[in-house]
């Protein structure tokens, strides 16, 4: 059966794709009735060889974030994590596993606006991903400046928001704001800096659920029509 013929589940669900590398591990999330918007973000997550999954906790709160402002979700295990098959590829492999999913996407919602979020390593994956997708919303959560090659790393042509603490203790934060800085102005993101803010949130989880939903809040798709 090929990726085109599964389809959404009516509510939160498991589904398994055919990607690349073999089967990719995801989960649907689908919010409220009465708030669905007519929009679906696919999430990212963190370094798979230093125990990046799905369910980070960070992956998590993006995801309750972003479901809680009427989005539905699609989080996905790299290759190699779970029940995806492959190894990891430093990036390359899994970039391909994200657009996999994000052209699955499209096909299933194909009205909807097309969101995208990463935490650390999944930041990346997706500011790699974002050229080759219509997206309508950005956002990074710790993008790993100066821990990877962001020389090919352009600015998405949407809105866009980055979240850095500024006590990261991981990605070095003065690298992030940097990166940022040498962009073209009208490129550049809404950067938000929580201060006494660790790599993994620690404690601020909640904070940054707010910074989350507050940062995409003028640009949220419209409510879907009630049946």
């Amino acid at each position: 059966m090929s990726n085109q013929d599964t389809g959404f589940p009516d509510s939160t669900g498991e589904v398994l794709l055919q990607g690349a590398a073999g089967t990719i591990e995801a989960v649907v999330d689908r919010p409220e009735a009465d708030c669905a918007r007519a929009g679906v973000a696919v999430i990212c997550h963190p370094h798979p060889l230093h125990g990046g999954t799905m369910h980070n906790k960070v992956v998590t709160m993006i995801e309750r974030s972003l479901r809680e402002v009427g989005l539905t979700t699609v989080r996905f295990n790299f290759r190699g994590v779970g029940k995806s098959e492959g190894e990891h590829d430093n990036g390359r492999g899994e970039t391909l596993d994200l657009l996999t999913v994000a052209e699955w996407v499209g096909h299933q919602r194909p009205n909807d606006a097309l969101w995208l979020a990463g935490f650390s390593f999944g930041a990346y994956v997706a500011l790699l991903g974002a050229r080759h997708l219509p997206l309508k919303q950005m956002i990074s959560i710790a993008p790993p400046a100066g821990r990877w090659d962001f020389s090919a790393v352009l600015p998405p042509t949407c809105p866009w928001l980055v979240v850095m603490g500024e006590d990261d203790d991981v990605v070095e934060p003065q690298q992030v704001y940097d990166w940022i800085e040498g962009m073209p102005t009208a490129e550049r993101p809404n950067l938000i800096r929580m201060p006494e803010t660790g790599h993994f949130f620690h404690r601020r989880l909640m904070d940054l659920r707010g910074a989350i939903k507050n940062g995409v809040r003028s640009n949220l798709p419209p409510l879907l029509q009630s049946a």
